[in-house]
């Protein structure tokens, strides 16, 4: 049986409300100035368009609608603890859900002793290693501030373990999914742009998308960044429609699939891309320099590949719990 991978009229209502908010209220050349603050007014903004409470559950929201707006957060790479604050959603009790929800209050999620968005946040989820444990928890002592060069506010910290936190597992899936739609939006927009350049700029009197050494890499990254795409709409909808402890195991390997595969795909694009915009592709005020940043964040954010890529080896035997 085929399943459409295709979002439905509410779902692309959802998404094009977000892409135009995003086109109206986000300027990412005032966001990569090196003066440039998180905006708690803009946050709460995106949140009072319902894109956090689509992931509580029981809200009426799923995994595709989220995957839906974050393909639109994706293609213009908005800022923010935007995948940790979906898997928040998952797991906070209220009321402290209500006011992140709302945009009122960040959360920090991850392992110390770094963070993302730890000098900022109101509340903080430690994850384990294996991403199947969750402790609501808070800072044990100060949060030393570190700088970054993308921007986000990261801290230095020791956590103290207050609340074990129930169905980890799913909440993280359910992130990964999120964070895998909007990598590998945000790679689509480099290719795109990339494309548009290789069309007007011309060397040795051709348009340099002629030439194989440009064209062949961004055929490869749309491949790959279709297939990251397909993989996290399927674990969308699968998350969806399943239930029961055997299906969040197929459910947190779909995930790590498609955030491994978006991830790949999209940090493949961002070095492709840069390469083909050459001096402007690395320029601050550039046109793909803001969206390179992101990827490489989200990329590397928490939960991290460590434990998806053991689901991903454990599924074909060759993991360390397997042997």
């Amino acid at each position: 049986m085929s399943l459409d991978l295709d979002f439905d009229d509410a779902q692309q209502a959802m998404a094009s409300a977000v892409a135009q908010f995003c086109h109206d209220r986000f300027d990412p050349l005032e966001a990569v100035s090196p003066t440039a603050s998180f905006s708690h007014a803009l946050w709460r903004e995106l949140a009072a368009l319902d894109v956090f409470g689509l992931a509580i559950p029981g809200s009426g929201g799923g995994a595709v609608e989220v995957a839906a707006v974050m393909e639109s957060l994706g293609r213009a790479a908005f800022p923010g603890p935007l995948a940790g604050t979906l898997l928040a959603m998952r797991l906070l009790p209220e009321p402290a859900r209500t006011r992140v929800a709302k945009g009122d209050e960040l959360v920090c999620v991850g392992a110390p002793p770094l963070m993302a968005f730890a000098p900022m946040a109101a509340h903080f989820i430690e994850l384990d290693p294996s991403r199947e444990n969750a402790w609501l928890a808070q800072p044990q002592g100060g949060i030393g501030v570190v700088q970054t060069l993308g921007g986000e506010p990261w801290g230095r910290l020791q956590l103290l373990r207050n609340q074990a936190l129930q169905n980890a597992s799913s909440a993280v899936a359910f992130s990964e999914i999120a964070a895998a739609a909007y990598l590998a939006a945000a790679g689509q927009r480099l290719v795109d742009d990339a494309a548009d350049h290789a069309r007007t700029r011309r060397q040795f009197e051709r348009a340099i998308g002629e030439f194989q050494a440009v064209a062949h890499p961004l055929a490869d990254c749309t491949i790959r960044l279709a297939a990251a795409r397909s993989l996290a709409r399927v674990a969308a909808a699968r998350f969806d429609s399943t239930d029961g402890e055997a299906g969040c195991a197929r459910v947190s390997f779909d995930a790590a699939a498609a955030r491994l595969s978006a991830a790949a795909a999209a940090i493949t694009a961002a070095q492709v891309c840069t390469q083909i915009f050459g001096a402007m592709g690395v320029l601050r005020e550039g046109p793909v320099f803001h969206v390179v940043r992101r990827i490489r964040h989200l990329a590397s954010a928490a939960p991290g590949d460590a434990a998806g890529r053991e689901r991903i080896l454990e599924r074909v035997g060759l993991g360390r719990r397997a042997a």
